[in-house]
């Protein structure tokens, strides 16, 4: 099995390792570019094995699996651009959550499915969000699914929660990782502690958190309750995070989706000029 990747920005990038990591395929059935090829070759510098191509259509041509790693806009144009390179056994993969596995299969003749990667795979873990296309077969659904598993846990959706779902898997760990700054820093500022002992002990905190709940030795709710004693330290903490942040999560929600819906329209608007 052969897989490409068009776009080797962040995501595109972090996908590459977490194949290549995760051991899915040998790193020489692994063929990678990019619009400016100099960053497919800092990739190849990383991982020596894996493939370099030239355009978007020799990897089309070359691969079982493509994963398209571009911005949204771009990848309109790009199925334009390859479609002609793919024959119908093959599987193409968007990882861009506000265009719809059908709005892909109206413009090629493959199968099709949407993987949402997550940054945390880079460390093989975390989840990967998945949407198959009408024209997907169950093989290839498996051959994907199986893929996924080697850096992840791969998780279906419906299109209708695409960008909750995404918010909380993809974008969460910036989402989270903000707050940690922002608690490390205020830390550092009203106590005498050092940045670089206040990083590291939320970084283990936030590690041994995750492994509590991976475990499911606690839910977020009764592990909240474990650490908080009547009239203590974290009880005062909570009831200043509850006064504070006051709606700031629904507002998060509500700008992403705004987004989301922006990006929406313009995509459509593409697609609808294709089909007309």
């Amino acid at each position: 099995m052969k897989i490409g990747i068009i776009g080797t920005g962040n995501m595109g990038t972090v996908l590459t390792q977490a194949i290549v990591d995760g051991l899915a395929v040998p790193p020489s059935h692994v063929i990678v570019t990019n619009r400016t090829l100099s960053k497919a070759y800092q990739l190849q510098e990383e991982y020596p094995n894996i493939q370099v191509a030239h355009t978007a259509e020799d990897v089309a041509k070359s691969t079982d699996i493509t994963f398209i790693c571009i911005k949204p806009l771009d990848i309109h144009p790009l199925l334009i651009k390859i479609r002609d390179s793919l024959d119908s056994q093959q599987t193409l993969v968007s990882i861009t959550s506000p265009i719809k596995v059908e709005q892909i299969e109206s413009a090629v003749d493959c199968h099709v499915a949407r993987l949402i990667p997550s940054i945390t795979n880079r460390a093989l873990s975390g989840t990967t969000l998945f949407t198959f296309g009408q024209r997907c077969g169950q093989a290839q659904k498996d051959q994907l699914l199986g893929l996924a598993e080697n850096f992840s846990d791969p998780v279906m959706i419906d299109e209708s929660v695409t960008r909750a779902a995404s918010d909380l898997c993809s974008c969460g760990p910036a989402f989270l990782s903000y707050l940690m700054e922002r608690m490390v820093n205020a830390a550092v500022s009203e106590t005498g502690i050092s940045e670089y002992q206040a990083t590291q002990l939320t970084s283990k905190m936030v590690v041994g958190l995750g492994h509590l709940l991976e475990k499911q030795i606690y839910t977020m709710e009764t592990l909240k309750e474990k650490v908080r004693v009547k009239g203590g330290v974290t009880g005062k903490g909570l009831d200043v995070l509850e006064t504070e942040l006051g709606d700031v999560f629904e507002q998060l929600f509500q700008t992403t989706h705004e987004k989301f819906r922006e990006d929406h329209n313009h995509v459509d608007k593409q697609f609808e000029a294709y089909t007309k």
